[in-house]
């Protein structure tokens, strides 16, 4: 069977927020290896090691490049203590060649590793657009509401996870080959530090570099203490500004209906309100950001002058040279800054943190929606084959709604058959169930039981009250989901034309919201032209003429059965003008008091008796 097409309308984002899956403060990193790990096996695997290769190679060439920096510090300032002129002109040269090789190797290295940066983030994403569309997981979700604002976490949260993983990852290793490096060179040049408490005689061998550490460490437990209720903080924020920015597309997108209702200052009332959200978390990340800057600030000035506090006893006592001062305070930073590879990146480890929960929140909600399908697969609720089948045939189906019990069905049990040719009204009170008799044709609705059989040779498309237009060209819109190059610019002209669209045709090649900017009857329109272009053999219209007129209605509907005088048709309508169009109709009766009812029985019956009771 041909894959059912379906023009279909997102549901709209309903105004709640579920409850969080993944604890902000703690990383699982069983989850989040499953989310480093496949790019780094897939098919770009040789090209992302050989990157990453060269990005590690250059960083260890600019530590070498560093250490060098540290002789030079010795040996340039040991020239100025002593006034040897050539010494200070040999050294000014060197310290030429040293600081250009930094320069290329450090250009290089963020070159290339923003090209690692890119292509990481391209598979990543594409392998998230494959879960989220596989499967109709973005339909699922939709359902269940268990994943806010997946638009944010594939566009956002994948970049600032890549972007910050690298980052991170890369600085840890830069931070160990320095501290390397350096251990000895500090080790070396600081010597001991002997002094007298208690009457007694002590000698710390090498005390530069347990300063060092000493400092570091106090520097990360200060650091984390103030900065650790960002993470959540950093969480809550990407939620509700994610929101917020959802909000303001729905008024974009419903511009129109808004401003004849007059609703701009309810409009104004929920959207301040939504960024009160924003604000107050703000204003706690504010506070936080600002005793952490407090923390780190001082951390990182105290930091300059501290290598110069614990070498200054030496330097006075005249056993260390201005020269070897500066080597020991740069061979200081160096160990030091190693060390406080956790202090210096605690805000980007919060970023990180923020992004990689969301992602693993994410994951979670799509695995759990597909479990679900697997699940109600395994108890055969509503079953959709492609079969050796003349006709669309249901077997013992009955329709139900997601928050109702299995018993309590909405519509009971029912058979039908829909044969080539054939025209089926369906029709029923509002709420009756007669779209999700429709949404489980298509297989995208599973609460319920039976089985619906379709010819595997069918092509069939579905024709929503409002059809999706995707953002792009008129042509895009037109062709969806067919490419525009797939039919020739003539045919195109003529399919708008044949449904009263003359105005758009020279509109085929020109960029637009076409979804804001035609009106709901032009959309109809439009989606009875991509029908035209598709030609199914299983047409369904679900309240696709509901903005139309009843004469532009009945041509419409004359139209299609002129142009396919073989395709099934079946229309869920309310107006009873569509019935002639129709052999016969399942109608929709109420079980008890019409008012009240709460369940359905469907009845076939001629298509003619719908005009008769209108």
């Amino acid at each position: 069977m041909t894959t059912p097409r379906t023009a279909a309308t997102p549901d709209s984002h309903k105004d709640s927020i579920t409850e969080l899956t993944v604890h902000h403060g703690r990383l699982n990193l069983s989850e989040t290896w499953q989310l480093i790990k496949p790019y780094w096996f897939s098919e770009d695997r040789y090209k992302a090691w050989g990157l990453l290769a060269l990005v590690v190679v250059l960083s260890l060439f600019v530590v070498y490049m560093n250490v060098l920096f540290t002789d030079w510090n010795r040996l340039f300032y040991n020239a100025l203590e002593q006034k040897d002129k050539a010494e200070f002109w040999r050294q000014l040269g060197r310290f030429s060649w040293i600081a250009a090789l930094i320069i290329v190797a450090s250009v290089l290295r963020q070159y290339y590793t923003m090209m690692l940066r890119m292509r990481w983030r391209t598979w990543i994403t594409g392998s998230f657009l494959d879960d989220w569309l596989g499967k109709q997981a973005f339909y699922r979700l939709e359902q269940t509401h268990t994943a806010d604002n997946p638009d944010q976490r594939i566009a956002d949260d994948l970049r600032n996870f890549t972007d910050a993983t690298l980052t991170l990852a890369l600085g840890f290793l830069n931070s160990a080959v320095t501290l390397v490096s350096f251990f000895g060179i500090l080790w070396a040049v600081s010597g001991p530090l002997a002094f007298a408490l208690g009457g007694h005689d002590f000698v710390i061998p090498g005390y530069m570099v347990w300063f060092a550490l000493l400092y570091s460490v106090l520097g990360s437990v200060i650091i984390h203490f103030v900065g650790r209720p960002l993470i959540g903080l950093s969480f809550q924020q990407e939620r509700y500004e994610a929101y917020f920015r959802f909000l303001l597309v729905r008024v974009r997108e419903n511009s129109e209906s808004i401003a004849l209702y007059r609703g701009e200052p309810t409009e104004k009332a929920i959207l301040r309100g939504r960024f009160e959200r924003i604000r107050a978390n703000w204003n706690q990340l504010m506070d936080y950001t600002r005793r952490l800057t407090f923390a780190s600030s001082g951390y990182g000035q105290f930091a300059i002058i501290f290598p110069f506090l614990v070498s200054a006893p030496r330097y006075f006592g005249g056993t260390l040279t201005l020269g070897g001062m500066m080597q020991v305070a740069t061979a200081f930073g160096q160990v030091q800054g190693a060390m406080s590879w956790f202090v210096d990146n605690y805000g980007t480890l919060v970023s990180w943190k923020a992004s990689t929960n969301r992602l693993i929140e994410f994951q979670r909600a799509m695995r759990a929606a597909e479990r679900e399908e697997e699940r109600r697969a395994g108890i055969r609720d509503i079953e959709v084959d492609a079969a050796a089948v003349p006709a669309i045939e249901a077997h013992g189906l009955a329709l139900n709604l997601p928050n109702r019990a299995p018993q309590d069905v909405l519509v009971e049990p029912f058979d039908m058959a829909i044969g080539r040719g054939e025209r089926v009204l369906v029709n029923g009170p509002s709420g009756c169930g007669k779209s999700t008799l429709v949404r489980a044709v298509a297989g995208i609705w599973p609460y319920g039981t039976g089985r619906i059989d379709i010819p595997d040779d069918a092509r069939v498309l579905f024709l929503p009250q409002r059809s999706y237009l995707p953002a792009g060209t008129l042509a895009d819109a037109l062709c969806y989901p067919d490419l525009p190059t797939e039919y020739s610019a003539e045919r195109l002209a003529d399919v708008l034309v044949a449904c009263r669209l003359p105005a758009l045709v020279g509109l085929l090649d020109e960029v637009s919201n076409w979804s804001l900017r035609l009106s709901p009857g032009e959309q109809q329109r439009l989606a009875f032209a991509r029908a035209l272009l598709q030609h199914p053999d299983y047409l369904f219209l679900d309240e696709a003429t509901s903005a139309l007129d009843e004469d532009t209605e009945a041509f419409m509907y004359g139209l299609m059965l002129d142009a396919m005088p073989e395709v099934t048709l079946v229309s869920v309508a309310h107006r009873s003008t569509v019935a002639r169009f129709h052999h016969r109709r399942l109608r929709y009766v109420p079980k008890g008091d019409p008012l009240t009812a709460v369940s359905y029985r469907v009845v076939e019956e001629p298509a003619h008796m719908a005009l008769a009771a209108s």
